[in-house]
């Protein structure tokens, strides 16, 4: 058996309802989002889990609370999971950063590896910090199952990252609902996407909830 990292992107926050960006912001679960975690920890408490790790921020350490209570283990945090940095734009709608901040939002969407949100980010930038704890991972734990627990942007970019898909097109090519499972495996020929954005954890009222 080889090595196999469970991305998991946290529950719902006010932000995923309302898609307001939010990055350095700190907000906590909504109450569907604490249901979301704890269904999670229902569904995949029964497997031989070898670590936790997870971004340092409330959202994603909420997330991984009910597994880790459940396994008696302790989650080891990482700043370099944490969420793409929106500068400027943070707790900012999608149509008051274009009116604001045109020029930049209108470079950030044509090619986000190379420019940034204003004063934020490029996924340059999360590709390197996220992919240092990935190879941390890779070289502690040489088999098992490893749940890393992050944010939606970042969690895209390490999968493109990993597969050898353009930094550029995260948005374009890859789609990471809150509370969603995606699976790497690591062997003979590199790492392979086994699971992208599985939500057969949680129950049918949490997956139809609008805005995730």
């Amino acid at each position: 058996m080889g090595l196999s990292i469970y991305l998991l992107r946290h529950g719902e926050t006010t932000h995923s309802q309302t898609g307001g960006y939010c990055g350095a912001l700190n907000p906590e679960l909504t109450p569907a989002g604490m249901e979301m975690a704890q269904a999670f920890a229902d569904a995949y408490g029964a497997m031989d889990w070898t670590a936790v790790f997870t971004s340092p921020m409330k959202r994603t350490m909420a997330t991984a609370k009910p597994l880790c209570e459940a396994l008696g283990m302790t989650p080891q945090l990482r700043e370099g999971l944490k969420e793409l940095q929106y500068g400027a734009w943070e707790d900012r709608s999608q149509d008051e950063v274009k009116q604001l901040y045109g020029p930049d939002y209108n470079r950030w969407m044509t090619e986000p590896a190379w420019n940034p949100p204003t004063g934020g980010e490029t996924s340059l930038q999360i590709a390197s910090r996220a992919n240092t704890v990935i190879a941390e991972i890779k070289e502690t734990y040489e088999t098992g199952n490893v749940l890393v627990v992050s944010h939606k942007a970042t969690i895209r970019i390490i999968i493109c990252s990993l597969l050898g898909i353009d930094l550029g097109r995260y948005r374009d090519r890859i789609e990471m609902p809150v509370a969603s499972i995606s699976v790497i495996t690591f062997g003979r020929y590199g790492p392979m996407l086994t699971r992208l954005g599985d939500r057969h954890h949680l129950p049918e009222a949490l997956r139809n909830r609008a805005g995730t």
